[in-house]
Formats: structure tokens, sequence, C-alpha cells
């Protein structure tokens, strides 16, 4: 028999607690990416790409947290806004590499203020013991699937 949740029980699940944290992380840097017009998705790619490039399609998609069929979605726009392109794999053929144009390039720079006074803007929250541990924390999360 399934025991029934209150309100206060939701509220201090663990699996509650981090997508609440996720979702005002999210928001707020939706909120700095909105005047450029920038979905948080495009800033991840650009940000994947620029640490490490060119990157497959399938790596990408892991690194950002998104299913493959919508990276390719993703990619598409992108590519129209003239922020990527794919190559071949010149190691195999039926990979797709992604990487970054010139234009994906500058605004790369130009996002460098907005990814860092985001990231300030979370660490002013925590101390910076809690930063250590909440980072050795998830880091180190492995959950099995079943």
């Amino acid at each position: 028999m399934v025991s029934a949740m209150n309100d206060a029980d939701l509220s201090q699940q663990l699996s509650y607690l981090i997508a609440r944290v996720n979702r005002m992380i999210e928001d707020d840097l939706a909120r700095r990416l909105q005047p450029g017009g920038l979905a948080i998705e495009h800033f991840r790619i650009l940000k994947a790409l620029e640490q490490d490039r060119p990157l497959p399609m399938g790596e990408l998609a892991a690194r950002i947290l998104v299913e493959p069929a919508t990276l390719t979605k993703i990619i598409d726009r992108m590519i129209s806004d003239g922020l990527v392109f794919r190559l071949p794999d010149p190691n195999d053929r039926r990979r797709v590499l992604v990487s970054l144009t010139p234009a994906g390039e500058a605004t790369c720079r130009d996002l460098l203020s907005i990814g860092k006074e985001h990231e300030e803007h979370i660490l002013h929250a925590l101390s910076g013991k809690d930063v250590q541990h909440i980072r050795r924390i998830f880091s180190e999360l492995k959950l099995e699937t079943r």
C-alpha cells in the first residue's frame, strides 16, 4: 500500500530539494541570457565546445544533459544562427562532430561575464566550505538505475 505524502514530506525529499534549487539556478541564468536571446542549452553547448572542440554529437548531448534527438534540433538552430557547424569525424565516418564558428567564439567571449556573474550569484548564497562540500558530494554521487 502506498502511503499518502503530505506537502511537508515532499518539501524535505532530496529529489525535490535538488529540483527546487536547480529551478532557481536555471531561472537566474535564463534571466541573464534573455537580453541576448540565448537559451540555456545554447549557452551550455557554446561553453562545452569552447572547452573541448570539436565534440561528437553523442558526447555533447551527454555533457549538456539533453537527449541526442533534442541536441540535433538545437544544433540545427545554432547552425542557422551561425554559431556552430557540423563536420565529419576523420576517424569514424559514422560520427558527426560539432565545432564553433568564429561567431560562436565571439559569443563565448561575450558570455564570459554572464557566466561569471551567474556563478558568483550562486556562490554568494553559500559559504566557501558549503561550496566545497556540495561540489564534492555532487561530483561523487552515483546512482544505479534499475
